[in-house]
């Protein structure tokens, strides 16, 4: 069935550039430079989405939109004021480090409060009736950036921020965010983590990013206590991990709460050709965890649900993962075929490896009863 699916995009978004790197080391003493710019969170992911999306006619389908950037008082509700004029200045003076693993450029500063932008009106479209569902192709992305530190290249908590301003605009009291980003959303948790009014739930690699983080102990505290949800995935997990740890934990979860918005962090890093990550997901994985979350939304919160954009960087293969996503929240089919999907479903983990996973995770389902 079609739905309205609205898409939210600026060009700008891609024009953020934080200096030469080799994926995420910059240059310099042993590194040696890159033909090109060469960080891993490059434009050319997010760039050949959108541009796989127009050859294939899909965006023709689709509610194309912008938005304006994100104000100073949208902003505020998650961000000190002091962080973000040190951003500004930083980013001002033409760039530098202004977090771990958070290099930026000049101009960096207005392009982040236009990701922060999309994702807020990507919310309020759905939120006002005027789209079924809706992407925000936010960039930079946000989920490890905390109130007052930049982290993992990102600069400002895009869904908080559309979150806060979802409620004041709007008077929500129960959101959910899933974040399939294969690094942990340690920055949404830690601006949630004694709040009962968002549920957040993080499926990653174990042990990826932050370095060494699994999470699972980590509940909330507080009014938060079993509002914070994390689901450490081994490396290699592959399709039978996630589909097992969307049904046993991810869906119950948003059952219990009873959410009116649910949000995804939609990272495309856990696909089997990202150099920064093993999860082994194809694009169909991603079109089947898509899904499970409409029909989720659909049954829980008259269908609200929106996807903002996190990592992924295989400049080859994020296009299919990010085009099967489109295509399942507006119910459109096009003729656009993964040539890599054979190839990485022959390298899913085998019966027993499957099985070992799928042990931990029905443990990790006990302990959350």
């Amino acid at each position: 069935m079609k739905r309205r699916t609205a898409f939210f995009f600026d060009e700008h978004c891609l024009w953020h550039s934080a200096g030469q790197h080799a994926l995420i080391m910059p240059v310099g003493g042993w590194v040696q430079p890159p033909a090109a710019g060469g960080l891993a969170e490059s434009p050319e992911t997010k760039r050949r989405f959108k541009t796989l999306m127009d050859v294939s006619r899909l965006t023709r389908a689709l509610d194309l939109r912008t938005a304006p950037p994100a104000s100073e008082e949208a902003l505020l509700r998650i961000h000190p004021a002091d962080y973000l004029a040190r951003f500004q200045a930083l980013s001002d003076a033409g760039g530098g480090e202004l977090g771990d693993f958070a290099p930026i450029g000049p101009g960096s500063y207005e392009i982040a409060r236009l990701s922060a932008g999309l994702a807020i009106e990507a919310v309020a479209t759905v939120l006002r009736g005027e789209a079924d569902n809706a992407y925000a192709l936010s960039r930079p992305p946000g989920h490890h950036c905390l109130p007052d530190r930049a982290m993992g290249f990102c600069m400002l908590a895009n869904i908080p921020i559309a979150i806060e301003a979802a409620k004041a605009r709007f008077g929500l009291t129960r959101v959910a965010v899933i974040d399939w980003d294969v690094h942990h959303g340690n920055g949404t948790q830690h601006i949630y983590y004694e709040r009962d009014d968002v549920l957040t739930i993080s499926l990653h690699q174990e042990g990826c990013f932050p370095p060494g983080y699994s999470g699972a102990e980590d509940r909330g505290s507080g009014a938060g206590l079993g509002h914070n949800l994390n689901i450490p995935l081994l490396p290699g997990g592959g399709e039978d991990a996630y589909r097992h740890a969307m049904a046993r934990l991810v869906v119950p979860a948003l059952e219990r709460f009873e959410p009116e918005l649910i949000l995804v962090a939609c990272g495309f890093d856990a696909n089997g050709l990202d150099p920064l990550a093993r999860m082994l997901l194809t694009s169909e994985a991603y079109r089947e965890m898509t899904r499970t979350l409409r029909e989720a939304a659909e049954r829980l919160c008259g269908g609200r649900l929106v996807m903002v954009h996190e990592g992924g960087y295989s400049e080859a293969y994020v296009p299919f993962c990010g085009h099967a996503v489109v295509e399942e929240l507006s119910g459109i089919r096009t003729e656009v075929e993964d040539p890599m999907l054979d190839f990485l479903r022959q390298q899913q983990p085998n019966a027993e490896l499957q099985a070992f996973q799928r042990e931990q995770l029905d443990r990790l389902a006990a302990s959350w009863r």
